[in-house]
């Protein structure tokens, strides 16, 4: 005859104490504060008030204000016409030139007609950088509107 299962009181309190869940849900409650607490320094900081993508316009304003600018065209689009004083580092050398870039300062990022520069701006994010944006329109608006530009206009 089989024997019947009876279950001892002891046996029948699988699971945590009282004590520890208080204190996974202490923990929880300390990690979820220490990560709401970070993610509110990087928005104080400016990380998330700069938008995505800004306009030319807004984009000649903070050239003017010595925003650093970051052009990802090609070598010879570069040659042809750029804005002046900005960095050149074509996309497809990104990834292994990140580390010429400054983290502490706002970077706007600029191509053609702003389809490279928001590929640029969406891997700068990814890898860290808070601060970037970049310029709907690209360097043909730019030159459009008769902002300062070396080389043949387009």
């Amino acid at each position: 005859m089989p024997r019947k299962y009876h279950r001892s009181r002891r046996s029948s309190r699988r699971g945590l104490s009282k004590d520890t869940m208080r204190w996974i849900v202490i923990l929880f409650l300390v990690v979820s504060a220490a990560v709401l607490y970070l993610v509110s320094r990087g928005t104080a900081s400016g990380s998330a008030s700069l938008p995505a993508e800004i306009s030319v316009e807004e984009a000649y304003q903070k050239y003017q204000q010595g925003v650093f600018f970051l052009d990802v065209r090609r070598v010879d689009e570069w040659e042809t016409y750029h804005i002046p004083n900005t960095t050149l580092i074509p996309l497809e050398e990104l990834p292994s030139r990140v580390n010429e870039l400054p983290r502490d300062r706002e970077i706007v990022v600029v191509c053609r007609t702003g389809n490279r520069s928001a590929q640029a701006r969406d891997y700068l994010r990814s890898v860290g950088f808070s601060t970037v944006t970049s310029m709907a329109g690209g360097v043909e608006r730019w030159s459009a509107l008769n902002y300062p530009i070396e080389g043949t206009r387009p």
